[in-house]
């Protein structure tokens, strides 16, 4: 697990960045229109959920609205639904029906920051955990997320997820 956690903290502060090569991230342009990705879950108590996700983006010139549809590994479904708002060049506000308020999106270059609350029981019991997510356009045109979980302030766990165009 330590191994796990080491890895994941390189990557989540930028150690051996992408090439130059790799273009700027637009995200209006990368996620319009239809995107899949694959990924996994794995949290400090051994629980890892891989899963794939059909991604519909639409762009309607102010907010890009991203619906994804969620199959894991057990058979489980989930319909999660984005929206991303445009503030300016490299600035969106960012909403999804499980975030508690709203997120920040950061983007310069090819990466893309920011970071959310969510209830992951959305029963009577809360369950809040923060995501710290850092999206990297590569080279090869894929998008890599990686996302530290952490619940007050420690990390819980860690999801990585592989965007690409079909």
């Amino acid at each position: 697990m330590r191994t796990l956690l080491f890895t994941g903290l390189l990557a989540f502060v930028g150690l051996g960045t992408p090439s130059a090569q790799a273009r700027d991230l637009v995200l209006e342009q990368f996620f319009a229109g239809r995107t899949v990705a694959e990924g996994t879950f794995s949290a400090i108590n051994g629980v890892r959920r891989a899963f794939t996700v059909d991604l519909d983006g639409r762009w309607n010139g102010q907010v890009l609205t991203l619906v994804e549809d969620f199959r894991f590994a057990d058979g489980e479904t989930d319909r999660k639904t984005w929206r991303f708002e445009k503030l300016g060049p490299g600035s969106y506000r960012g909403t999804r029906e499980d975030v508690r308020g709203e997120t920040q999106v950061r983007v310069k270059g090819n990466i893309a920051t920011f970071s959310y609350l969510v209830d992951l029981d959305p029963g009577a019991e809360e369950n809040l955990v923060r995501f710290h997510d850092r999206m990297v356009l590569r080279g090869d045109g894929t998008v890599l997320n990686t996302a530290w979980v952490t619940k007050y302030g420690f990390p819980v766990a860690l999801t990585r997820v592989e965007f690409r165009r079909p």
